[in-house]
């Protein structure tokens, strides 16, 4: 202003000079027409406003202080009017102001109209101002000029009136008040609005324990600053503001206060505004719709004025909504969530009747009076449904200890002054207590309670007895058995608190205690627990009012006990009006009611609740805006207690109900949660009550509701708590802040098994991202508590607590793990912590990571930490430490002897703190480990006293430095302190990019390190000098034994050492790596000086740099001063043909140089191997490998021609190569000339045809080529004997011979001219039909001694048969087999000598009938001809029988053998009868399945005439059909020579039938019967039928107990049987078994016996049958074959059967499986056998045997020479059993079958080598002995060796595909070969797939 003006004065002009600059600031945010209509109310306006623009054009705004001075100074008139129409056309003019103007510019609305009409008219004739009014009308509309001054005064009224009911409201609420309100006092708590934020909870679940949770953003959103009320209301005009607060904090109080404070003009809320107070508990009894008119005048303030004052009123808010200021009072107290909308600038329309949700939601949205001033109150829990809704966001905090004895102190003032330090002292004392006094509405609570308790223990003291006693009385002394701090419970207040305030509570305290009244009791007499306190506060209320007396409903007295207990039996416990009570709170907790009207409670309860102050009275006002009285309970806290009280006292309440309402719940809220307008204390009292302290007090409430029983009833409603709550604890799936509360529930409970089953579920409590509490602390304290010396860990992230949290924490005695990560822990925090730090003493683990920790917090730690003896981990990363910090943990470290490891990582720090880590090493004994990286990592890892004292040295540390940047110096004081370390294993100072000063002065002091393993040096040197400098060390350094040097990225250097505690000067050999160092050929010779006169590298690896051939050459010369080196990695080099003939030349002259491998060109492989010892004079074989190269013929020359001067053995290696043209000319011409070479290897490399055949026409001129192998993209061998072999193996598969008619001519011709072949393998070659017929020609001049193999060759069914005229064309040929299916198997056998059997084989050919004709007349060509085998050719019956009829009569002892799927059932009896009417000499007739065997006669003459029936001797039919039974009994009759018959039938008839036809044929004398069905009447047939029978078989037959013991007794009459075969299927029993012992004593003439398994079935004890059976065998001298199988006879069977053995001296078969024979039996047994010289097959699987027997197996076997079958699976053999086995199997020439299935031991090489030795070996079983590829290995040497094996059993073993790989090499040999089981090895599926489509011979399924 510019004067100094009277504020009373009414001048406008005064007025105006006063509010000038405020109204300067207001026409400065009008449009500009508005400016422009305001000028012209300047006389001549427009021509003022040109003579005022005195530069370019201005805007109208520009000359709104002109306007104004001009007006300041004009007459009253024109001032006034101006003021008018500055009222009427500006908005935005505060309230205060705008009355001011329009009071002393006076009210002439005509005069007004008039003036501004007349100033529109004016205005429209200027031009100037055109183009303004084409964007904004320049006068208001006159509706709006005429009601404005209305409703301003309509408005003012409202204000008025809501101002009176705000003071009235105030008056009300502030009766009674303990303390002023004082916003400069009271202190909030600040957090970030979120404005799109939904929080999950963060603890891990059980099944994540054990990963680090991430630190959130902070807990919950609440930080850690805070500030004051009025400060955080600052500036919260025109905004949304939230003030969040516990339930009882006072936020209601607040609002009412901030609402007094406006109507004086005060506070944050400016006086212009209308202060809007909604209780929003209140809204919800509203269930209607309304509108914003209705919610204001119905329901907050109605208005004493009419409509249309109601009207303008809404109208003046919604124009001016940011005068308003709403406040919202208890969001946590409102029933309804708030909507979110898709649209959020949709407006809402004010006047529409909306839900009153959708009010509030529109207030706070800004969809509804955008401007305005928002306040809400909510709980914290609710404050997540306001994101992205507020704009400021704060926290209430709750009280300090100042502030709670300033309450109590004004509390007991009134009346009980003298009370108020000793109520102060109880409260202090009391953890609940003053966990609750926090809060103010809580806090009152406490002091009624106090009060009523001081009160009834002051009358208890004044008993008469005391006075007559006369004792003089003790002052109050409170024993605080739960203050663990040395300065009491003044300890409990946060330091924060005490600095702010100034002052110590404990002092406060005692000179409080002065005046105090002198009585004492304990604090254990106070109750134990918040649910208790409540019980005892609530009786407290109701008791206190002047109408109580206590009634016949109460207990006598109320208060403490002497006792150590709280004594709820002395409590006065209004009964009925706590029965009440519960019932109201019950039903409003059900319908989620919390205010109550009249009629919802008695009249009685309802008037003592009130006058008690229970209740307390609100005014609510119904849907016409009258006021309603209603009620609530003095904090919802109350109401959820009385409702638990229900619970547990009421039947009314299920135990349903209670399991609904018995949940836990989390501190993290989402927006997706269930509102609630309670707390959800319920499950913690009802908990609480659930404790047995309870107890009477329930009953006397339970017994007031009716209940009977009630002691019983209550007791189980407590069990039945107890168990909900135990079933949480074993739950593994609680959230953190679940946890938390548990643990409230566990406390409540006082239940020592529970909290124990906390921490046996969950040793770790895991607590993340909310605040604590110190009663949340107590509540964990009394959790791990429990678990005495087990111990528990806690873990606290981004939880906020203050520092009297940690006095709490304290009272934790058995913490064994202790975690605190945050950034919100810092100094002042770990220095609290450090004084509580000694009192866990259980302590093993503690971690203060990711905080904000410094130097001073580290040194707080570590005075802390020193007495902590029992500390084994420390984890301080993610600090702020610094070196210094570093050191003063480092420091400490020493006095801790249990330490296990320290971790320091993450500080900030530099290398000091490494080095400093590396002193203390040397000084700390038990150091292990050191590693650093960088500032990253820091940790220190220390042995036990258990590992030290058990090895007989100290452990050796290891010290990692990585990524350190060491200069010189420090260097040097690094290597000095290293220098002082007594042992170090490994030091590694990778990634320090240090310059060759660095390095020189490390090397200087290595060898005074004392280092056993290595050094590591990676990316801390690039140079070649470095490379010099560190090579110095393998001469320079004596422990030094190897060196690897790589100066390409990645670098990496390490320096390994000999291993030994003292440096040694016998050092064997020494290796040296310089691989990847781009070493030029002048840099050897640097390397050279620097390695100096060491002799002993033994290892030199040169590989990856760019050294050439001159390098090469340099490298050579220099070879012979290594005299102990043994290998040389020249690879990578750019070696080009010289550097090859060089190295050809080196491995010529070099007796040490052994081995050469060249590969992959120029940049590829260069290897070079030196023999160790040529002192003998026995010179290894050397190797020349090239692979992987494009040789030309020049190349393979000159190479070569130095290879021929080797004069020792020699291997040549051309592998993975390309020839160019001539190259395998040169090559065959000069092998000859190379006498020392032992084998050319050319594989993959790309051979052709015509190569090929060059390379194999050596054969003729060079004698030495025992064996050729060439494929043209596989393996290619020539190898060579050492003078002349006898035989070569020839090999020539996969190449291409198709239609190439000279290739073919010039392979028969070089093999006619070759020398004897072993066997000839031209498989793959394409050779198709006229190939083979080729070759078929030139046959009988190739010498062959085994096979010829033409698999592969792409034959029709002509070419097959012309393989078949090979055995008629061919005299040495012994068989031919083809077959034409996905296998195209084609070979042709030989033999050395003509003459003998001939067999023919052809399967899977599709042959036609003609095919059929054909090769039936080859057949009769071939006389000699024994075997015939057609299998799967699809063959029909008639064309079977064409074949038959066309063969030659002469044809004898020929087998016809066909196998087709059809054959079977009816269809082969019909061809059975069909075949006896050919006139064929046919003697035996079988079909078995599905193959038809003809056998024809070999002795008859062919001039004599014959019929067909006289011929057959032998007819078997397996599993015969009733036709094919039927036809047997047609056929019989005619079959005069039949003499064996062998029948399988099911049908009891059809059996009957034929036995009968049997019966009659007297020519039969063999006769087996297999699964028949024997009855009765076939059984009196067989009994007529044995005594002429020389041989019976019985299997699978069904016998009844008459025929079987009929078919025994006969067997006495049958003398003459030679041969009896019965199985388990007899089932004989005791009389049978007798009988049958009795029999055999006749049966003499007996030579095969099998009685596999007949024992089994019998009654007897099984010892006593084996006995008889075995007596009745002693006289069987002729017996040839027994098999007694499955008798289970034991040691006592076999010591009877020993006895027996040596009387069979024919004995060839004995099949002893499953006879329990152990080993000193088996021994005794091969002992008995070995009289048995004959003997062939010897079974002894299933048994017991092991290393006894078969060590007598190696004496007893080798005089069995012909043993061709061994069997001894399933017994325990161990390794030298094994050994002996082999021993054994080296002399059985003649075995052919071995099985050693599952004996337990994968040791089964030596056997598989020992087969070597048996050349007709055809089956062999290792299945199930988990073998290895040493087994597999040794198969594949014995297979070759090995012509008749057909099949190996190595399923269920460990062969890998290394094992595979070599038996499918070594099959290539074995065409006889026909399957391999693995089954169940290391083979993976894709293997054994790709295995399987390579040979199909393997077989790696079950089946």
């Amino acid at each position: 202003m510019d004067e100094e003006l009277d504020p009373d004065d009414g001048n406008p002009n005064s007025v105006l000079a006063q509010e000038y600059s405020e109204l300067v600031a207001i026409l400065r945010c009008q449009l500009d027409s508005v400016i422009m209509q305001l000028i012209q109310t300047v006389p001549g306006g427009a021509v003022w406003l040109s003579t005022q623009t005195t530069g370019g054009l201005a805007a109208p705004s520009d000359h709104i202080e002109a306007m104004l001075q001009y007006f300041r100074h004009a007459n009253t008139a024109e001032c006034s009017n101006f003021l008018q129409r500055v009222c009427l056309l500006c908005e935005g003019i505060p309230m205060h102001l705008e009355s001011k103007l329009m009071s002393v510019a006076g009210y002439e609305c005509n005069d007004a109209l008039n003036n501004l009409s007349t100033g529109t008219s004016c205005l429209e004739n200027e031009d100037a101002a055109s183009s303004v009014t084409d964007q904004q009308p320049l006068t208001p509309p006159a509706e709006e000029q005429l009601t404005k001054r209305p409703r301003i005064d309509y408005w003012e009224q409202y204000k008025a009136e809501a101002a009176g009911s705000l003071q009235q409201r105030w008056r009300r609420l502030s009766e009674g008040l303990l303390k002023d309100v004082q916003p400069d006092k009271i202190w909030v708590s600040i957090r970030t609005a979120n404005r799109a934020r939904d929080r999950p909870d963060q603890t891990p679940s059980s099944a994540e324990r054990g990963g680090r949770t991430p630190e959130p953003d902070g807990d919950d959103g609440w930080p850690e600053s805070r500030l004051t009320l009025e400060s955080f209301l600052q500036g919260c005009t025109g905004k949304v503001t939230v003030l969040a607060g516990q339930p009882g904090s006072g936020k209601t109080l607040l609002m009412s206060f901030i609402g007094q404070q406006w109507t004086k003009g005060l506070g944050p809320v400016p006086s212009s505004h209308l202060f809007v107070l909604l209780e929003l508990r209140q809204l919800n009894l509203l269930s209607d719709p309304l509108s914003l008119s209705e919610l204001l005048f119905h329901h907050y303030l109605p208005t004493n004025g009419d409509n249309e004052a109601k009207q303008a009123v809404v109208d003046y808010l919604l124009s001016n909504p940011e005068q308003s200021c709403w406040v919202l009072d208890g969001y946590d107290e409102f029933q309804k969530k708030l909507k979110r909308h898709r649209v959020q600038n949709e407006r809402l329309d004010s006047e529409k009747p909306l839900p009153v949700a959708e009010l509030i939601s529109g207030l706070l949205s800004r969809r509804l009076l955008a401007g305005s001033t928002v306040l809400v109150t909510s709980r914290i829990r609710d404050v997540v449904d306001l994101d992205g809704l507020s704009d400021k966001v704060g926290q209430l905090l709750p009280w300090d200890h100042r502030e709670i004895k300033e309450c109590v102190n004004n509390f007991f003032s009134a009346k009980d002054g003298n009370l108020a330090a000793d109520a102060a002292e109880i409260l202090f004392s009391s953890r609940h207590l003053l966990a609750m006094s926090s809060l103010p509405a809580l806090c009152n609570i406490c002091c009624v309670f106090l009060q009523h308790s001081l009160h009834r223990h002051a009358e208890k003291t004044k008993m008469p007895e005391e006075k007559a006693v006369g004792v003089k009385k003790k002052p109050l002394e409170i024993e605080r058995k739960d203050a663990q701090t040395p300065d009491g419970m003044g300890g409990n207040e946060s330091r924060s608190q005490k600095a702010q305030h100034g002052e110590n509570s404990e002092e406060t305290l005692m000179d409080g205690a002065k005046s105090r009244s002198t009585f004492s009791f304990t604090s254990a007499q106070i109750p134990s627990t918040q649910t208790q306190i409540y019980l005892a506060a609530v009786a407290a209320f109701l008791n206190r009012h002047p109408d109580q007396t206590g009634g016949n409903d109460a207990a006598e007295i109320s208060g403490f006990s002497q006792s150590a207990k709280f004594a709820w039996k002395t409590v006065s416990l209004p009964a009925a009006e706590l029965c009440e009570l519960s019932r109201v709170a019950w039903r409003g907790l059900e319908e989620s009611r919390i205010i109550f009207l009249d009629e919802d409670v008695p009249l009685q309860t309802l008037q003592s609740s009130v006058k008690s102050g229970l209740f307390s009275q609100v005014e609510v006002r119904g849907r016409g805006g009258g006021v309603v009285n209603a009620y609530c309970f003095l904090h919802l806290t109350v109401q959820e207690f009385l409702a638990a009280l229900r619970i547990m006292t009421s039947s009314d309440v299920s135990d349903a109900d209670l399991k609904k309402k018995f949940n836990l719940k989390t501190r993290w809220t989402t927006k997706s949660d269930q509102k609630t307008v309670f707390t959800d204390s319920l499950y913690l009292y009802v908990c609480g009550l659930a404790s047995s302290d309870c107890t009477p007090a329930l009953e006397v409430v339970a017994k007031a509701t009716g209940l009977k029983a009630a002691q019983n009833w209550v007791q189980k409603r407590q069990a039945l708590v107890l168990k909900l709550l135990e079933t949480l604890c074993r739950s593994a799936s609680l959230t953190g802040p679940k946890i938390l509360q548990l643990c409230h529930c566990v406390q409540e409970s006082q239940n020592q098994q529970l909290a124990q089953q906390v921490v046996k579920v969950r040793p770790t409590l895991e607590l993340r991202n909310f605040w604590l509490l110190p009663s949340d602390i107590e509540a964990l304290a009394f959790v791990v508590n429990s678990v005495d010396t087990k111990g528990v860990g806690l873990d606290f992230g981004a939880c906020s607590m203050e520092l009297e949290c940690l006095d709490s924490l304290s009272r934790c005695q058995y913490i064994h793990y202790l975690s605190f990560r945050s950034r919100k822990y810092g100094d002042k925090f770990a220095e609290k912590l450090s004084s509580v730090l000694p009192r866990f003493t259980a302590l093993r683990k503690l971690e203060f990571c990711g905080a904000s920790l410094s130097s001073a917090g580290a040194a707080s730690l570590a005075s802390g930490l020193q007495n902590c003896p029992s500390v084994t981990e420390l984890n301080f990363s993610d600090n702020n430490l610094q070196d210094e910090g570093i050191r003063h943990i480092v420091d400490v470290l020493e006095k801790l002897q249990n330490l296990a490891s320290v971790k320091l990582g993450r500080n900030n720090t530099s290398v000091e703190a490494a080095e400093c880590l590396v002193k203390h090493v040397s000084s700390c004994s038990n150091i292990q480990q050191v590693h650093a990286d960088g500032i990253k990592e820091l940790t220190l890892t220390f042995s036990q006293k258990s590992e030290s004292n058990s090895l007989k040295f100290k452990p050796e540390a290891t010290v990692r430095l990585l990524n350190q940047k060491w200069t010189k110096s420090g260097m040097q004081n690094l290597a000095k302190s290293l220098a002082r370390c007594p042992s170090l294993s490994e030091l590694d100072l990778s990634g320090g990019e240090w310059d060759e000063e660095t390095l020189k002065m490390l090397t200087q002091f290595v060898p005074n390190f004392s280092i056993t393993e290595r050094i590591i040096l990676n990316d801390s040197c690039s140079s070649v000098q470095s490379l010099v400098i560190l090579t110095a060390l393998l001469s320079d350094c004596l422990s030094v034994m190897e060196m690897n040097i790589r100066l390409q990225d990645p670098v990496q250097v390490s320096v390994v050492f000999s291993g030994g505690r003292e440096k040694t000067a016998n050092v064997s050999s020494k290796t040296l790596c310089l691989s990847c160092c781009n070493l030029q050929p002048i840099d050897l010779e640097r390397v050279w000086r620097s390695l100096g006169a060491s002799s002993d590298l033994s290892d030199l690896d040169l590989s990856c740099n760019k050294l050439g051939d001159k390098g090469l050459k340099k490298l050579l010369d220099f070879l012979p001063r290594l005299s102990k080196i043994q290998r040389v990695d020249f690879s990578g080099n750019d070696v080009a043909v010289d550097g090859e003939v060089m190295l050809a030349d080196a491995l010529s002259s070099s007796n040490r140089l052994t081995h050469v491998y060249i590969s992959d060109g120029r940049k590829g492989q260069v290897m070079l191997q030196f023999s160790s010892d040529t002192s003998n004079g026995k010179l290894k074989t050397k190797l020349f490998r090239i692979n992987g190269r494009s040789l030309t013929a020049s190349d393979v020359n000159k190479v070569c021609r130095k290879l021929v001067q080797c004069r020792t053995s020699l291997e040549l290696e051309f592998t993975q190569c390309s020839f160019a043209e001539k190259s395998i000319e040169n090559l065959r011409r000069v092998l000859p000339k190379m006498s020392t070479l032992q084998r050319l290897n050319v594989s993959n490399s790309n051979l052709s045809t015509s190569d090929a055949l060059t390379l194999i026409s050596c054969f003729p001129e060079n004698h030495r080529i025992s064996s050729v192998e060439l494929s043209p993209q596989g393996e290619s061998f020539i190898h060579f004997a050492g003078v002349k072999a006898e035989q070569v193996n020839c090999r020539l598969t996969d190449f291409s011979f198709k239609e190439n008619f000279v290739l073919l001519d010039r392979l028969n011709q070089i093999l006619q001219q070759s020398r004897q072949l072993s066997y000839l393998d031209l498989s793959g070659n394409q050779l198709e039909d006229e190939g083979v017929r080729c070759l078929l020609k030139s046959l009988p001049n190739i010498r062959v001694s085994r096979f010829i193999n033409l698999s592969k060759n792409g034959l029709s069914q002509q070419g097959a048969l012309h393989v078949a005229t090979a055995l008629c064309t061919c005299t040495n040929v012994s068989a031919v087999e083809v077959s034409l299916g996905e296998d195209e198997r084609c070979l042709i056998w030989f033999r050395q000598k003509e003459g003998g059997e001939k067999t023919l084989s052809v399967r899977d050919s599709r042959l036609q009938c003609d095919h059929l004709l054909r090769l039936a007349n080859i057949v009769s060509d071939c006389l000699s001809l024994t075997k015939v085998e057609l299998k799967n050719n699809m063959l029909q019956s008639e064309w079977i029988e064409n074949f038959v009829t066309a063969l030659n009569i002469n044809l004898r002892g020929c087998t016809i053998s066909v196998d087709e799927r059809w054959i079977g059932g009816d269809d082969a009896a019909s061809l059975l009868r069909r075949c006896l009417q050919l006139h064929k000499p046919i003697q035996t007739v079988r079909i078995d399945g599905t193959t038809l065997q003809l056998a024809l006669t070999d002795n008859m003459d062919s001039d004599v005439a014959f019929s067909a029936q006289s011929a057959v001797k032998n007819i078997s039919v397996s599993n015969s059909s009733v036709e094919g039974a039927g036809l047997l009994c047609s056929l019989l009759p005619s079959l005069p020579n039949l003499s064996s018959l062998s029948v399988g039938v099911k049908d009891v008839t059809a059996a009957e039938e034929l036995l009968h036809v049997i019966l009659s044929s007297t020519s039969i004398q063999s006769l087996h019967l297999s699964g028949v069905l024997i009855s009765d009447a076939a059984a009196q047939t067989l009994t007529r039928l044995l005594p002429r029978l020389r041989s019976f078989n019985s299997s699978h037959c069904v016998w009844s107990a008459a025929g079987r013991l009929q078919f025994i007794e006969t067997l006495k009459e049958s003398a003459a049987l030679e041969e009896l075969c019965l199985d388990a299927a007899m089932q004989l029993n005791e009389n049978c078994s007798r009988r049958l012992a009795q029999t055999l004593r006749n049966m003499r003439a007996l030579q095969i016996l099998k009685l596999d398994e007949i024992v089994k079935s019998s009654g007897q004890p099984e010892a006593d049958v084996v006995l008889d059976l075995l007596a009745g065998m002693q006289e069987l001298n002729l017996i040839q074959e027994i098999q007694l199988g499955g008798w289970r006879m034991g040691d006592g069977g076999i010591q009877k059967l020993t006895g027996i053995l040596p009387g069979w001296k024919d004995l060839r078969t004995i099949s002893l499986s499953k006879n329990l024979v152990s080993d000193p039996s088996g021994e005794k047994l091969l002992e008995a056998l070995s009289g048995c010289r004959r003997l062939e097959e010897l079974h002894l699987a299933s048994n017991h045997i092991g290393d006894l027997t078969a060590a007598r197996m190696a004496l007893v076997l080798p005089s069995m020479s012909r043993l061709s079958v061994l069997d001894i699976s399933e017994n325990c053999v161990g390794n030298e059993g094994l050994l002996s086995l082999s021993r054994a199997i080296m002399s059985l020439k003649n075995l052919r079958k071995i099985h050693l299935t599952s004996v337990r031991n994968s040791e089964l090489s030596a056997v598989a080598a020992s087969l070597s030795h048996c050349p007709f070996i055809q089956d062999v079983g290792f299945g199930w002995n988990n073998c290895g590829d040493d087994v597999a290995l040794e198969l594949a040497k014995v297979l070759p060796v090995c012509h008749d094996l057909t099949r190996i059993d190595l399923e269920c073993n460990s062969v890998s595909a290394a094992g595979v790989e070599a038996l499918v090499r070594a099959l290539r040999c074995c065409p006889a070969l026909q399957v391999i089981r693995l089954w169940k090895n290391n083979v993976s599926l894709s293997e054994a797939q790709r295995f399987s489509q390579m040979e199909r011979r393997l077989n790696f399924s079950s089946t």
